[in-house]
């Protein structure tokens, strides 16, 4: 019986793909949360200008952001450990989705622009090419 090679170029290129992206996203989330929480940025619901401000826009108290900003950076290491062990990749990237998910709806709660959905948006969309790519 012929078995095939254990490591094919092309899935040797996706890996590289979803850990590329896997270690942007994460970036992202990092320098969000960690680097420019209380920087004012184009993307900030409603005129907030640090995520604090943010979250009261949304209506959310201070206990949700700390509890969300928890989750996000815990998918967002869960991701770089993902990188090593790729079981852990889906279940983070799923997690972080579905965080961005509940932004894309802030934003659409408070009217947002569209421009100041476009950084959940595209998260959102990196984290399902890495559960489904």
């Amino acid at each position: 019986m012929v078995h095939p090679p254990k490591n094919l170029p092309h899935q040797t290129d996706m890996n590289t793909t979803k850990d590329l992206i896997a270690l942007s996203v994460a970036l992202v989330i990092f320098n969000v949360w960690l680097v420019r929480s209380r920087r004012a940025t184009l993307f900030r619901g409603g005129q907030a200008r640090t995520l604090r401000e943010e979250f009261s826009v949304y209506g959310l108290s201070y206990r949700a952001m700390c509890l969300v900003g928890v989750l996000k950076i815990s998918c967002a290491l869960a991701l770089l450990v993902g990188i090593w062990f790729e079981t852990v990749t889906p279940w983070a990237a799923s997690g972080l989705g579905a965080l961005m998910l509940g932004a894309l709806v802030m934003h659409v709660k408070v009217r947002d622009p569209l421009v100041k959905s476009l950084p959940a948006l595209g998260l959102l969309v990196l984290c399902l090419v890495l559960v489904f790519g």
